[in-house]
């Protein structure tokens, strides 16, 4: 497969599993937008994609790259101006479909000016937005439709000797969003961007997305992935970054393992276990956490852990590897578990 330099972010080619989102707040808005990809930064974003609606817009990309870390996407429809502009303001990649540009002379200008600054162009192939005829020709936005598509779409850039391609197609279906991967895998050696498109809100779009792009990713599909949420964009990356690391795909973070609670519970440890969870985003080690509620299952089951609380009663047990070290009551608890935590 083809490797594509976004900045200093590479995919493609076994490259890691790059981490997405995009902007929800106007780009135009240049402090403000600066203020959430910071935010998302923070949460672990590897790339993040604005809108560009207009000019101003465009000309917002300069003032934003100054301020920001992380390789900047340019999304644009229909005026080819507009992609023009905001490539020579320093944008590491721009998402476009070359059909609804215009003109073969206006995607030959974006096609020449994207190859001259080194700018790879992402296709973004949406079901529900598939050409008339290709419509026509299957009767819905089938798997084969939306290959159809992208091949069309790559071979016009293809014409004008434009090959630094990166390549999503989006459905807002689970099955469909994995079958037309699938395919796209088999027939095509461009990097891939996975996403279901317009997935849903936080709980219905975490669980569309970890379906498909869990399934794809298992059989070695997939160069980049977004979670498209009506939430807060930090929110994506959060729910991105648990699918990588349920995977195996993303080093240096802790895992926790935690039980759903029962009778047996003598301690409040939902709002424990999350406290933790939250904790653990801004810790940087390859270990295993087990928060549990009771001995049944704490140093027992959870024995592998590195380290790990039981609960027990208005206390808690802190143990490594399945031995108990630590007796400490259940108001210190937290702040004695991240203390050893911090010394591993």
């Amino acid at each position: 497969m083809k490797k594509v330099q976004i900045g200093n972010v590479t995919i493609g080619g076994g490259e890691k599993i790059a981490v997405q989102s995009m902007t929800n707040v106007k780009t135009k808005n240049y402090g403000e937008c600066i203020e959430q990809i910071l935010r998302l930064e923070n949460a672990g974003c590897d790339i993040v994609r604005v809108a560009i609606p207009d000019l101003e817009s465009a000309k917002a990309i300069a003032k934003i790259k100054q301020k920001i870390h992380i390789p900047l996407v340019a999304d644009i429809h229909f005026d080819y101006k507009l992609a023009l502009e905001f490539m020579e303001n320093g944008v590491d990649k721009i998402r476009i479909n070359p059909g609804n540009i215009g003109s073969e002379d206006r995607i030959k200008q974006v096609a020449d000016k994207a190859r001259k600054l080194n700018i790879p162009i992402r296709i973004g192939i949406n079901g529900g937005s598939l050409e008339k005829d290709i419509l026509k020709k299957y009767s819905a936005p089938t798997p084969e439709a939306m290959l159809e598509s992208a091949k069309r779409h790559i071979a016009i850039l293809n014409k004008f000797d434009f090959d630094n391609i990166v390549l999503s197609l989006k459905a807002s279906n689970v099955k469909n969003t994995i079958a037309v991967y699938t395919l796209a895998s088999k027939e095509l050696d461009y990097p891939l961007h996975l996403g279901v498109t317009e997935a849903g809100t936080y709980l219905s779009g975490t669980v569309k997305s970890s379906v498909a792009l869990g399934s794809l990713l298992l059989n070695n599909i997939g160069d980049t992935i977004r979670i498209s949420l009506t939430d807060d964009p930090v929110n994506e990356v959060i729910v991105a970054r648990e699918i990588l690391k349920s995977l195996d795909m993303l080093g240096n973070t802790p895992t926790l393992i935690s039980c759903p609670t029962c009778a047996r519970c003598n301690i409040n440890l939902i709002p424990l276990a999350k406290k933790v969870d939250e904790y653990l985003r801004t810790v940087h080690k390859n270990i295993t956490v087990a928060v549990m509620g009771c001995a049944v299952n704490g140093p027992g089951e959870a024995k592998e852990a590195d380290i790990g609380i039981a609960g027990g009663d208005k206390c808690g047990l802190i143990f490594k590897k399945g031995e108990i070290f630590k007796k400490v009551s259940e108001d210190a608890l937290f702040e004695e578990f991240k203390k050893e935590i911090e010394k591993m």
